[in-house]
């Protein structure tokens, strides 16, 4: 799956007010980075670098597990499959949403 396809998938789960009110980058190393700025509506999903409150660093292949429900974010943290790098209760807030 593509980044931009991933892009269009996050963007559908999180719509146009998710309520995060938060910066958040995911950081898939070589496949790429998406960046979710919820702090405004409608929310807006970019692809590149940014500066944001919480980083998130998976695999794009667990990122998707996770998103289809397939992988537990909790399991993967555990397992070092995901990484968070700042605001740890955003990542938290994040997770229902992405179910």
């Amino acid at each position: 799956m593509s980044l931009d396809a991933v892009a269009a998938g996050l963007q559908e789960k999180v719509g146009e007010d998710c309520g995060l009110g938060a910066t958040i980058k995911f950081d898939f190393g070589d496949d790429g980075v998406l960046v979710l700025d919820a702090t405004q509506v409608p929310n807006v999903i970019t692809q590149g670098d940014a500066e944001t409150q919480c980083t998130m660093a998976l695999s794009l292949a667990d990122f998707i597990e996770m998103a289809e429900g397939r992988l537990d974010g909790t399991m993967a943290f555990m397992s070092g499959k995901l990484k968070i790098q700042g605001d740890m209760g955003i990542a938290m807030k994040l997770a229902p949403l992405l179910r």
